[in-house]
Formats: C-alpha cells, sequence, structure tokens
C-alpha cells in the first residue's frame, strides 16, 4: 500500500469512526438519560455533524466517504477509481466496529445499563416503528439514493466551492428525521454493521438488507448523476 493510499485508508477511518461513534453515540448513551431529551431531532443532528464535522477535516484527504454505499456510488458515478473502492470499504466497515467496541465498553460502564438494540437497524418487529420489509427496503434505497444525488451534485463542476460539508451535512440529519422511526436509519452498511454485530442476533440477520438497499440506491444515483452532471 504506498503512502497516498495508507493516508486515504486512514482518513476514512476516522471519519468512520467519528460517524458511527458519534451518531450511535447519541442514541445509545443519551438514551440512558431521558431527562437530557435529544430525541430523534437530536441524534439525527449528531449524525449530520459527524459527517459535517469530517468532511473538513478529512475530506481533502479522501473525498470524505465514511461509507460503502457512497464508495460505490462514487464508482458507479465515475467519481472513484477502481483500486480505491475496496480498501476504503474494508477500512470503513473496521472503523464501524471500532467505534461499536468504544461505545459498548463506555456505555457499559453505567450501572443497571441494558444494550437492547444498541443503535442497531431493523425491519418488522426490529423497526423503530415495526415497518414492514418492503416498507423498510424502499425507505433505505430512496433515502441513499437522495444522499448520493445531493453528494454528488454539491461536489461537481459549477458547485459553490468549498462548501459541500454543509449540505451534505443537513442532508443527513434530514433523512435521520424522516426514517428513525422506519430503519432507525441506515443509508451506511458500515454503521448498520458495527451495532448489529454488538446487538447480536436478529440485528445480525437482518443486516443484509442494509447492506442491498444502500448499495442499490447509490448506485442508481450515481448513474444518474453520470448523465445529469456531464459536461458538454
Amino acid at each position: 500500500m504506498g503512502a497516498d493510499t495508507g493516508r486515504r485508508v486512514a482518513a476514512e477511518f476516522f471519519g468512520t469512526f467519528w460517524l458511527v461513534f458519534g451518531g450511535c453515540g447519541a442514541a445509545v448513551l443519551a438514551a440512558a438519560f431521558p431527562a437530557l431529551g435529544i430525541g430523534f431531532l437530536g441524534v439525527a443532528f449528531a449524525f449530520g455533524l459527524t459527517v459535517l464535522t469530517m468532511a473538513y477535516a478529512v475530506g481533502h484527504v479522501s473525498g470524505g466517504h465514511f461509507n460503502p454505499a457512497v464508495t460505490i456510488g462514487l464508482w458507479a458515478a465515475g467519481r472513484c477509481a477502481n483500486h480505491h473502492v475496496v480498501p476504503y470499504i474494508v477500512a470503513q466497515v473496521i472503523a464501524a466496529i471500532a467505534a461499536a467496541a468504544v461505545l459498548w465498553f463506555i456505555a457499559s460502564g453505567h450501572a443497571g445499563w441494558v444494550p437492547g438494540g444498541f443503535a442497531a437497524n431493523g425491519y418488522g418487529d426490529l423497526s423503530p416503528g415495526k415497518y414492514s420489509l418492503a416498507s423498510c427496503f424502499v425507505c433505505e434505497v430512496v433515502m441513499t439514493f437522495f444522499f448520493l444525488f445531493i453528494i454528488i451534485g454539491t461536489t461537481s463542476k459549477g458547485a459553490a466551492a468549498g462548501f459541500a460539508g454543509i449540505p451534505i451535512g443537513l442532508a443527513l440529519t434530514l433523512i435521520h428525521l424522516v426514517s428513525i422511526p422506519v430503519t432507525n436509519t441506515s443509508v451506511n452498511p458500515a454503521r448498520s454493521t458495527g451495532p448489529a454485530l454488538f446487538a447480536g442476533g436478529e440485528y445480525v440477520g437482518q443486516l443484509w438488507l442494509f447492506w442491498v438497499a444502500p448499495i442499490l440506491g447509490a448506485v442508481i444515483a450515481g448513474l444518474l448523476s453520470r448523465w445529469l452532471h456531464e459536461q458538454p
């Protein structure tokens, strides 16, 4: 692995770690203290802020994907080199698992803590609002599609330079506000994998949806964006 690739992979690791630790941490740790009252709004902003902050911290190093679906969607759009795809995804998944492990360690230090779903994603009985598999699948496809649509559009030639992190972070916030009741919001296979491995059981069994649906939505957005943002 060359020095440039190593820096890129490290940037993806730290960015994804922060996303999972910050976003899921807001849900897991704040849930232990309901009086804090951050609710869906607080968790949604936590996820958005993780992407916003890391987009500016390391986005210039790796592109700031922090998400296997984003990497694959940008590859489909012709915006990510072939040789970056696998290293990025490996780093993202490892980072998500590491972040979930640290979060578990911290949360378990609270007397009487019960992990429950540990901020994992789910459908059917594991959906926060008990939404069906079909509803959850469509929700994840549509949400990830628009997430990639916004990412590609705000980083395309002609978009305001230097400001992409703001609409991208706000887009992730909005996505969570809409879809937390449906799937607990994934749009990110790595983010889903880390918590699911610690929640265990059925959450692991449902992980397939949170890989397939986000990647499908991302690829559709990437292919459409090839046409939409084609330079004359």
